[in-house]
Order: C-alpha cells, then sequence, then structure tokens
C-alpha cells in the first residue's frame, strides 16, 4: 500500500515539476473559456530578467471546431488524460515550441534567423499516420504525381493557408503516429466566424505581425490552455 501511495505522489509531483525552460523570453499565451471552446484570446509576453510583460494589445483567435485537448509538447500530461489524436477537430493545448513558416509571399518581414520558404506544388506535409513521414515536411524531386503525394501536398491557393507558423505539437524528432499533425497558427476563415480543424486561427494582419515579432534566439512557446488549467498551472509552471 505504501508503495502504490508513493507512486502516486511521485506521478502528481512529476506533473507538476515543469516549468517553462529559463532560455524562453518570448512566449505566445492562449486562453479558452473551457476545454470545448473554439475561441481563444492571445496575447505575446516577453521577458526582462525573471518578468514576463506584455507586448501591445490582446486579439482573438480561433481554435479547432471541437475546442482542446491535451497535446504533445513540453508540458507533463495529466495522468490518463485524453491525448490528441489525428481528426479529433480539437486543437492541442500545453506548452510547445514555435518557430518556422510557410507561404505563398516570395518574402515575408520576419526575424533573420527565422527560416521561411515559400509554399511549390512539390512541398508536403505529411498527415498519413501509416507513413513514416508521418507530420513532417517534405520537399519532392518532383511535382506530385501519385494520389498519395497529391493527399500530402500543402494547400495550394488557399487565402487561409498563404502564411502559417509552425507550433511543434508532436513534432520530430518524437512524433507519435496517429496523435496529431499539421498544427499551426493560421489565417482564419470567415472573418472568424468559422473555427479550425485542430490549429489556432487569426485575422492576417495580426498572424503577419506575430510572424515578425518571434525571435528565434528568445527560445519561443505557445502556452494554450482553457483558463481554469492556465490558472491551476501558472504558478508551478512560472507561466506569465
Amino acid at each position: 500500500m505504501l508503495r502504490l501511495i508513493t507512486a502516486a505522489w511521485v506521478l502528481v509531483l512529476n506533473a507538476f515539476a515543469f516549468e517553462l525552460p529559463d532560455r524562453c523570453t518570448q512566449c505566445v499565451v492562449g486562453i479558452a473559456k473551457d476545454w470545448n471552446s473554439s475561441e481563444v484570446r492571445l496575447e505575446l509576453y516577453q521577458k526582462s530578467g525573471s518578468t514576463w510583460q506584455k507586448s501591445g494589445a490582446a486579439w482573438n483567435g480561433r481554435l479547432g471546431k471541437n475546442g482542446l485537448v491535451w497535446g504533445l509538447g513540453l508540458h507533463p500530461n495529466p495522468a490518463g488524460a485524453k491525448i490528441k489524436s489525428e481528426g479529433d477537430g480539437r486543437t492541442p493545448a500545453g506548452v510547445f515550441r514555435i518557430g518556422g513558416v510557410w507561404g505563398s509571399d516570395a518574402s515575408i518581414r520576419k526575424d533573420p534567423k527565422l527560416p521561411y520558404r515559400q509554399v511549390t506544388p512539390r512541398d508536403l506535409w505529411v498527415e498519413d499516420p501509416a507513413s513514416d513521414s508521418y507530420n513532417r515536411h517534405l520537399i519532392l524531386p518532383h511535382d506530385p504525381a501519385t494520389a498519395w503525394e497529391k493527399k500530402q501536398q500543402m494547400k495550394q491557393n488557399d487565402e487561409a493557408h498563404k502564411l502559417k507558423l509552425f507550433i511543434a505539437h508532436n513534432a520530430p524528432p518524437k512524433v507519435v503516429r496517429g496523435a496529431g499533425s499539421s498544427i499551426f497558427f493560421h489565417i482564419w476563415r470567415g472573418g472568424g466566424s468559422i473555427a479550425s480543424a485542430g490549429c489556432t486561427t487569426m485575422e492576417e494582419t495580426k498572424l503577419r505581425q506575430l510572424v515578425a515579432a518571434i525571435r528565434p534566439t528568445a527560445e519561443p512557446l505557445y502556452v494554450i490552455l482553457p483558463s481554469a488549467e492556465y490558472q491551476r498551472y501558472r504558478s508551478t509552471w512560472k507561466l506569465p
């Protein structure tokens, strides 16, 4: 019995031992009303010394049509918690690295150290859990020819996907097949009237401002949680 109690306490302590890395000095915070909300309030924070400070005004975004679910990022997930799965229509919650931009423009306003790739018909983002390349960006040496290649092709001529910033949920090198793929910040649809399939979306102007603000040397993170969970973990995880 004592061993069981001790093991239980270890699990609890491990869940609360996590905190944002000291090297992270830039953080995007998204707070939703609850697990089933598809709306989010977003803010950008910069850290000076040990103090987090808001950078600019908050703005609105949309989440997955079915709300939130725990994702695979830097944070520990509660024991027995339901985890993001491919096609569940939910946005992964937790703490995630961000970086890497894809888009249709020849160039964009960004930090010189932030990678940007102009998407071509040969760019794939693999969402097939059966593939060894699941949740990875691939560049074909030829135009897509097979049905599989065409299905994995990154969005072409789609206004909502003409600019996208990667959110490292279930990201390489530790990718769990079927645990969700292709999670980005991108432009919302219908002026914000339409929820996403799992990404965090916002108006184009806000997204361009966010991309321009991201500094890879600040090791930026995205913290996305329902309000109650954000308050629960804020002190222990040292969130903004």
